[in-house]
């Protein structure tokens, strides 16, 4: 695997083009980020210049953008707000330990080559949990839009403090946060090709609020940004919350590598590549891990910043190099500009973000498509809202699952099938249908087709019942390509009891990795060798003969 991403100089013009776009549609998203979460202006802008440059660097997607994100910043907001609760002297450093320990776990995702399995989840469940973070982001934006600090509790604290901040709402900051997300809506399309409607509201809300409120007390502002280089975080934590850390770890670390590889795929759509899915990881790991040791917001894939870059010409890692580069210079150069940027303005941008992250077009139309899967994804985004995000994940995850295999199961038990006469149920030729018609119903054609999963072994279990009714029993597995462990017990139960029971036992046609089963199981073993057989007519043939001879005996007996 070639350690860099791919960065070549045969696009400079374009590539040039693409970083520094996104780095202005960049700048209003970090500092927007960074108040949001709680850990300052400061770790966003960092957190898009870090993040943004070892994940272009060690990558696996060319023009991919990485930067602090929506659902990157809640998850974050969320750790921030129990650690500090929990620990208030060492609570942000411990948060930015979860942010290393999130990137060792999607460096370890991407060495084990898991980049492909990151993302098999079901849309009902990516749909609520991207719409309960959403919803998050809204709920946490509630009071800075309103003018006043936030309450302490997170979500639920904000919730149950909505009284309180209506009655208090400062008129000025609300309509700041009303301007910015106005701008946002309403700005042209035309001036949008040119420049980002989030930059143009932080600038205009910005000269607005400086001139409505020169006094430096009179609204809430960011406040002055160091401009030099952050300082090293040591990784820092304690016992007694090392396995809540871990755990908010794996959340950031799962969630970054979703975020990361659905917008590689948006990528590769537009640009008609494809990329490298575990490379992305380990990049996206190792910019996680800077992050957090240089005390800056998480990041992951940003769509908007990835479109808009592959939009302006971008097209392969020097384009997010270029955009970290020119970050690195506004942040340095222009730092105590952001010192009057109003809290309302960066609030109503966010706000906007969260609004955007909701999945409305799912919603809309969920019910219509699937009563399930609309229940799925309203549980997923209740979940997500009021419990925790790793719970809403799993419990949607376990419920999709369930309610897929008890489906597939139906399904395939509708493809097996046992008969002891020539009908419709399973299609025979000539010499099929005329030995089981010599067999006088005492021969009972046993046919499985497709993959036996494991909830097909109650059809089996029901199927074999009419064994007893019979003198022989013809297992017809040549269209079975797959057969699990459930499954083979059921079939090995089916044999046991037929060969118990003296009747004959044939088997047809077992190859692959279900003959191979079925040898490690010694379920061959239970009949004689020569009654394993490649061709169904001949085993028919034999059973109806073995059927013929047992029903003579027992005439000549009872004679």
């Amino acid at each position: 695997m070639q350690l860099t991403n791919k960065i070549h100089f045969r696009n400079l013009r374009g590539d040039i083009f693409g970083g520094a776009t996104a780095a202005v549609i960049a700048l209003p998203m970090a500092l927007a980020f960074g108040v949001a979460s709680g850990a300052g202006a400061e770790a966003g802008l960092w957190g898009a210049v870090i993040i943004g440059f070892f994940a272009a660097l060690f990558g696996g997607t060319p023009t991919l953008i990485s930067e602090p994100t929506g659902p990157m910043t809640v998850v974050m907001t969320t750790v921030i707000i129990n650690l500090t609760a929990a620990n208030p002297d060492n609570g942000l450093a411990m948060a930015f330990t979860v942010v290393m320990l999130a990137g060792v776990f999607q460096i370890l995702f991407g060495t084990m080559r898991l980049g492909k399995y990151i993302t098999m989840m079901p849309y009902t469940v990516i749909s609520g949990f991207m719409s309960g973070i959403g919803i998050i982001l809204v709920i946490l934006q509630l009071a800075p839009f309103l003018g006043q600090a936030s309450p302490k509790g997170g979500v639920i604290g904000t919730l149950q403090a909505i009284p309180e901040l209506i009655s208090g709402i400062q008129p000025g900051e609300t309509g700041l946060a009303l301007m910015t997300v106005a701008i946002i809506l309403f700005m042209p399309a035309k001036l949008k090709r040119f420049v980002p409607p989030q930059l143009v509201a932080l600038i205009v809300g910005t000269i607005v609020g400086f001139v409505l409120f020169p006094e430096a007390e009179a609204i809430r502002r960011i406040g002055e940004i160091s401009a030099g280089f952050p300082a090293l975080q040591q990784p820092t934590f304690t016992g007694d919350q090392l396995q809540l850390m871990f755990v908010d770890a794996a959340v950031l670390g799962m969630l970054g590598c979703i975020d990361a590889l659905l917008t590689s795929v948006v990528a590769d759509s537009l640009t008609r590549t494809e990329h490298n899915s575990n490379k992305e990881l380990i990049g996206q790991g190792i910019a996680n891990v800077m992050a957090g040791l240089f005390g800056a917001l998480p990041g992951a894939g940003a769509t908007m910043g990835t479109v808009v870059n592959i939009q302006a010409g971008g097209r392969s890692a020097l384009s997010g190099l270029i955009r970290a580069g020119v970050l690195l210079v506004v942040i340095l150069g222009a730092a105590k500009l952001a010192a009057i940027i109003p809290l309302a303005v960066l609030a109503g941008i966010a706000l906007k973000v969260g609004i955007d992250i909701i999945d409305w077009d799912f919603l809309k139309r969920a019910h219509n498509i699937s009563t399930k899967a609309a229940l799925i994804m309203y549980g997923v985004i209740l979940l997500t809202v009021l419990v925790d995000l790793i719970t809403a994940v799993g419990v949607g995850v376990f419920v999709a699952n369930i309610l897929t295999i008890d489906r597939m199961s139906s399904l395939r038990s509708e493809s097996v099938k046992a008969i002891s006469d020539t009908d419709d149920a399973v299609r025979l030729n000539d010499a099929e249908k005329r030995w089981l018609d010599e067999a006088n119903g005492r021969v009972l054609l046993f046919q499985l087709s497709g993959p036996m999963i494991f909830g097909v072994a109650k059809a089996i279990s029901r199927e074999h019942q009419a064994i007893d009714e019979c003198d022989a029993i013809v297992f017809d597995l040549s269209e079975v390509p797959h057969m699990g462990v459930t499954s083979s017990l059921a079939l090995e139960n089916a044999v046991k009891e037929a060969a118990e029971s003296d009747h004959e036992v044939y088997i047809v046609s077992a190859a692959g990795q279900t003959k191979r089963r079925l040898e490690k199981m010694k379920v061959f073993s239970l009949i004689p060798p020569q009654n394993l057989y490649t061709d169904r007519v001949e085993a028919l043939k034999a059973a109806a003969s073995s059927s013929v001879s047992k029903s003579n005996l027992g005439v000549s007996a009872s004679v």
